[in-house]
């Protein structure tokens, strides 16, 4: 945790949940050198991600692994930059990676709604307002601790639907997903909201803080028979979240076009862009 703090610019990618919840598929693996966290992905081929921590302070001539050559992939350019400062910008190639992209958006747009380019949004959120009436929940261990088992019965649900076992990375998805919310009270920080209609759980939406003013979204789910239940779980969750996070970061695409269409329509504010970064040996 003191090393993902210490980041100048957090990722997604780089949060507790995320690393210890996809660990598995990944095989990931970590090693600490001054002051920072290296992550090793093993699984389904090995790479190196970028490196976790201080990234002003490291004293980046001196890890080996730069010496020799390497290739850092998931890296935020914030971190690109740095590396041209200290090792050259003969030495350093980045390639954007737009299928690791962060997308940013503002929660006050996203729970206003204002404006043409929201319209066709708020009338699919008034629809199922209209329709089913509004009923959110916050996900709370103690508070509320029958919503994560509801939480996991709509992710069977959702799996059944889209055929889960057919698919490696639906199936990896929903295993995370099981993993986190069975572990909940234990993963610092984890908060969420869902959605009911006539008592049974209709969508639900996963995340924890980034930063100060900031919240990542790791998942979210909905039964599909319901008109209008993404929009209403993502403008529900919007407008109960605590003020202090102006930005709602929703992850990548990953290169999957519909899911870059959808995440466009929801018109982000900006993108913590991300590289492949080739560091040519020393000489």
């Amino acid at each position: 945790m003191a090393f993902f703090h210490a980041a100048p610019r957090r990722s997604a990618d780089y949060t507790f949940t995320n690393l210890w919840g996809w660990a598995e598929y990944y095989g990931l693996s970590l090693s600490f050198r001054d002051d920072l966290c290296w992550v090793r992905q093993n699984r389904p081929f090995p790479r190196i991600w970028a490196p976790v921590g201080d990234w002003g302070k490291a004293d980046w001539e001196s890890h080996p692994e730069l010496r020799e050559g390497v290739t850092l992939y998931r890296v935020p350019d914030e971190m690109a930059e740095v590396l041209r400062e200290h090792l050259g910008e003969e030495r350093v190639a980045a390639e954007p990676s737009r299928e690791q992209w962060e997308y940013l958006y503002s929660r006050e747009e996203l729970a206003a709604l204002s404006g043409n380019k929201f319209h066709k949004k708020k009338n699919l959120v008034n629809q199922y307002r209209k329709l089913y009436g509004i009923d959110y929940r916050t996900l709370d261990v103690r508070e509320h601790p029958a919503g994560l088992e509801d939480v996991l019965q709509l992710q069977e649900e959702w799996c059944r639907w889209r055929d889960c076992g057919s698919s490696p990375s639906l199936q990896a998805e929903s295993d995370v997903i099981f993993r986190v919310v069975g572990n909940w009270a234990r993963l610092p920080g984890l908060m969420g909201g869902s959605l009911y209609v006539e008592n049974r759980m209709v969508a639900f939406t996963i995340g924890e803080p980034l930063d100060e003013t900031s919240l990542v979204l790791h998942f979210e789910k909905v039964q599909p028979d319901y008109k209008g239940v993404y929009q209403a779980i993502n403008n529900a969750f919007a407008r109960h979240a605590p003020e202090q996070f102006m930005v709602l970061n929703r992850e990548q695409d990953m290169g999957e076009e519909g899911l870059r269409q959808a995440k466009e329509t929801y018109n982000p504010t900006g993108f913590l862009q991300k590289s492949t970064v080739k560091v040519r040996a020393a000489v």
